[in-house]
């Protein structure tokens, strides 16, 4: 999984990594006692601190949604990083150069090599073509275009907006003389895969899109001269080695401080709005690219925001974008709210006709997702019939369905009582009735056979185990009196390897440990128990000592059970039969007396 990067530079990275620094760009850390910190946890949404690092461990833990791990997988899990990526990127803090693995050497794999590559032939174009835009005279219709409409140069310097001359050639050619391959430019997806020498972009005002460190990585570009009615407003770069639209944003490396500032980010529908708000000193929009939400996209703002703002098209596909926005932003736990903007058709034309305060205003009036699609389904249907009601009640209850708390939907429940005069009992078993008959539906369809995974019991052994992760001379005292095969509870016997693990590759540490623990339910017992601080360093070697009694004697007990059974259906045929028997009482007896002494000790 480390990519061939050598342990011990994993180890160091890890080690010289300030667990409590990094956790503290994405919330905010107060510190309760010695060098154990806690603040709202920057997975989801919440009000009260729950989420605890704790500084001398190297680990964190959060006791609402229960995500743990080391700082090597906070970051995979906030920057959206694979393991390599976010050891890379620690090192690079740190200072720290890395070694791999003999034999293995990272510049020989294409993939590594060619995304950066790709980045910096974009990053180049966009300032070709913002060069084109301001500086040059084939540019000058686009940039009319784009002042006319309110964007002023600071803020084209700002997104390095540009042109693309309606020459469909010069930029290959030009490449090409700049040394680049044409196998090189064939993959980068700035040019047609039916037609290699021609641009996709010709005579187009271009807008591109930046990664979270603030390089291009691909491109919008908007038509100023139409031929005909099959061409495209806007043309969007493709999937690419370099850029995923699913997982990045537009905007959200100019955005991602003030998003975390404000813990509220806007959801707006194109590139134009992003601007527009944020020459409105709005600086927490971003915008998706060319397709609708994605739940990924989501992911990426949830550890800096507890609040969305939708800002769409009042038509019906924006309606319904929004809609389904309500849904899967409530899904992660997020409040959500909706911009109704009046005046224009778009954030755009509002500033550009009103002003910002004007766009400012209306921001700030924002109204409850619950409220929107209430008003929304109040003109759908006819709510002053029995049937129009119904109807609206049902659609609505799908929002309720998302909520995630009981009182969320307790009170989304009331307001659709309010709204449509309907009785709340009513309501509430309309709302109950439905969601059992989707529930049996939901068992029958499912597979009875599959496989239950067995759950997690927090017994003595389990107990002991998470005690001795703290402390290597506690597991080499514990190792030294049983084995692994001496446990019965199998998520004892799973921890049990994994120390064994850690112990023999000399890594033995709790961050290591986590990271080495591939299930969800003992890697959440193990850093809960931890957290809360329930063992202390004066009581360990007590609890290994009656580990190690509960296990020997459980294991002896075990043995004992087995004895009674042999002996209670034991036949004596003949004399051989009579001193096996012999055998097995003088066994049980020897069992009776250790069992007996381990209990007296």
């Amino acid at each position: 999984m480390a990519g061939f990067i050598a342990k011990d530079c994993i180890e160091q990275v890890r080690n010289t990594s300030d667990i409590i620094s990094v956790i503290g760009d994405y919330t905010k850390l107060t510190r309760k006692s010695g060098n154990d910190w806690w603040g709202c946890c920057p997975f989801h949404n919440e009000k009260t601190a729950s989420f605890h690092v704790d500084g001398d461990k190297k680990f964190y833990h959060c006791f609402s949604c229960h995500v743990s791990g080391d700082v090597i997988k906070f970051i995979m899990e906030q920057e959206k990083l694979s393991y390599v990526e976010a050891v890379t990127n620690l090192a690079k803090k740190s200072g720290i150069q890395l070694r791999y693995e003999e034999g293995y050497n990272p510049e020989e794999h294409k993939p590594d090599n060619r995304i950066p590559q790709y980045i910096d032939l974009y990053d180049r174009t966009a300032s070709m073509f913002h060069y084109f835009l301001l500086e040059s005279e084939q540019g000058k219709d686009a940039l009319k275009y784009i002042t006319d409409r309110g964007l002023n140069l600071e803020t084209l310097k700002k997104f390095k907006l540009g042109y693309s001359p309606a020459d469909r050639y010069w930029l290959k050619n030009f490449l090409l003389s700049k040394n680049y391959t044409e196998e090189f430019l064939k993959e980068s997806g700035l040019f047609s895969q039916k037609y290699p020498k021609v641009c996709l972009y010709s005579d187009r005002l271009m807008f591109p899109i930046f990664n979270r460190d603030g390089k291009v990585v691909a491109f919008g570009g908007r038509i100023l001269h139409p031929q005909g009615e099959h061409d495209s407003k806007y043309l969007n770069s493709p999937e690419l080695i370099h850029y995923k639209k699913r997982e990045t944003l537009y905007a959200f490396n100019f955005a991602k401080k003030a998003i975390r500032e404000q813990k509220k980010v806007i959801f707006c529908e194109g590139y134009m709005d992003c601007i527009a708000y944020h020459m409105s000193e709005i600086e927490y929009a971003v915008a998706p690219l060319g397709t609708a939400l994605t739940e990924e996209q989501i992911k990426l703002i949830r550890g800096f925001a507890d609040t969305v703002l939708l800002s769409f098209d009042s038509d019906a596909a924006g309606q319904n974008a929004t809609i389904r926005a309500i849904q899967m932003c409530r899904k992660q736990n997020l409040t959500v709210k909706v911009i109704q903007l009046k005046g224009g058709k778009d954030p755009a034309e509002i500033l550009l006709n009103f002003g910002k305060e004007n766009l400012t205003a209306q921001v700030n009036n924002a109204i409850l997702d619950s409220d929107f699609i209430l008003n929304m389904l109040g003109k759908k249907y006819p709510i002053e019939t029995p049937e129009g009601k119904t109807k609206a009640a049902l659609e609505y209850f799908s929002y309720v369905d998302v909520l995630q708390t009981s009182i969320q939907k307790e009170s989304s429940l009331e307001q659709l009582s309010q709204a449509f005069n309907l009785k709340l009992e009513a309501i509430k078993r309309d709302f109950l009735n439905r969601r059992q008959a989707q529930e049996r539906v939901t068992n029958r369809q499912g597979n009875n056979t599959t496989e239950q995974k067995t759950p997690l019991t927090l017994n003595a052994e389990l107990r002991g185990l998470i005690a001795v992760t703290t402390d290597l001379a506690q597991f080499l005292n514990l190792r030294s009196n049983v084995t692994v095969n001496d446990f019965q509870n199998p998520y004892a016997k799973s921890l049990y390897e994994l120390l064994e693990s850690c112990y023999k590759d000399q890594s033995y540490s709790i961050p290591e440990i986590l990271s080495r623990c591939q299930d969800q339910q003992l890697q959440r017992v193990l850093t809960e128990t931890i957290s809360s601080g329930v063992y202390k360093q004066e009581q360990l070697s007590k609890i290994v000592e009656d580990t190690i009694k509960f296990v020997q004697i459980n294991k002896l007990t075990l043995r004992r059970q087995e004895l009674v059974t042999q002996i209670r259906d034991f036949i004596v045929a003949n004399e051989q039969d009579q001193q096996n028997l012999n055998q097995l009482l003088a066994e049980k007896m020897n069992l009776d007396k250790q069992i007996q002494q381990l209990k007296i000790q």
